[in-house]
């Protein structure tokens, strides 16, 4: 029997995994190094008042919590769209071929 990673769909799965990761990573670490870059190269721009006691800096740093929510909310949505039916059509084209595998190998027994 092949290994399941010679199976198509299992590399549609595999890049169906990088492609959100990289997004995710790329959006969510190049906000935090944004904000950090800011706060070390630019504070005069995140100490600037929005309204009230609220500054852009607080407004950055609170807005991370928003995507990383938005993140996650995504990640759930993407996989059980788009990667989970990959992964249960790949379990059960594995299934398939292991029961044919166990007919033709005939029935085994037992030893104790």
């Amino acid at each position: 029997m092949p290994p399941i990673s010679d199976h198509p769909d299992f590399h549609l799965l595999r890049r169906a995994q990088r492609r959100f990761g990289m997004k995710a990573t790329l959006l969510s670490v190049g906000g935090f190094l944004l904000y950090v870059l800011l706060s070390s190269f630019a504070p005069g721009v995140l100490n600037q008042r929005l309204f009230g006691h609220l500054t852009l800096g607080l407004a950055i740093g609170l807005g991370q919590f928003a995507v990383m929510a938005v993140t996650a909310w995504r990640y759930t949505r993407y996989m059980s769209t788009r990667v989970d039916p990959l992964a249960r059509g790949l379990r059960a084209h594995r299934g398939k071929q292991q029961g044919r595998r166990n007919r033709l190998s005939g029935p085994t027994t037992q030893q104790h």
